[in-house]
């Protein structure tokens, strides 16, 4: 299956398409605001409002064979920890080998910015080599997932 971390998420469409060439299972999963799809593979999840609601609900689902798409990287860190495969938006996946880097930097950068109100910075903007780079590592990783099941 596929679980998406919805709430800003720019590759929806993508992900749906890649999921049927597969034919996988994909829950788009928010606390609302979402066009539900009318592909019947895809199921639309709408929970509760509340800090960290959608993040646990993958969390609690999430495992081996799975893939999850998020750029929250303590939802990350959870799903890899249970076996699952995780991209970012952008396509760069969170292992094993690198999560613990990727949140020590996050729980860092949260701290400086905390400390620095004026360093309130938003990143570089979501760009067509992103996006192709996510379709490249989501076929890599749905095809390496399947050989887990």
């Amino acid at each position: 299956m596929i679980y998406v971390d919805a709430d800003a998420c720019p590759v929806k469409t993508e992900v749906e398409k890649v999921g049927m060439r597969h034919g996988v299972r994909v829950f788009v999963v928010s606390n609302g605001g979402l066009r539900p799809s009318q592909n019947p593979m895809v199921e639309t999840v709408i929970v509760p409002d509340g800090p960290d609601i959608a993040d646990m609900w993958i969390a609690d689902r999430a495992g081996v064979g799975d893939v999850v798409i998020t750029g929250d990287i303590p939802l990350a860190a959870k799903c890899v920890a249970a076996g699952a495969r995780v991209l970012k938006h952008n396509g760069e996946a969170l292992t094993q080998a690198n999560i613990g880097n990727v949140l020590a930097t996050r729980d860092l950068m949260t701290d400086i910015r905390a400390a620095d109100p004026f360093r309130q910075g938003g990143g570089k903007a979501f760009s067509k080599s992103d996006r192709s780079r996510f379709l490249d590592s989501l076929e890599r990783e749905l095809r390496a997932a399947k050989l887990t099941k």
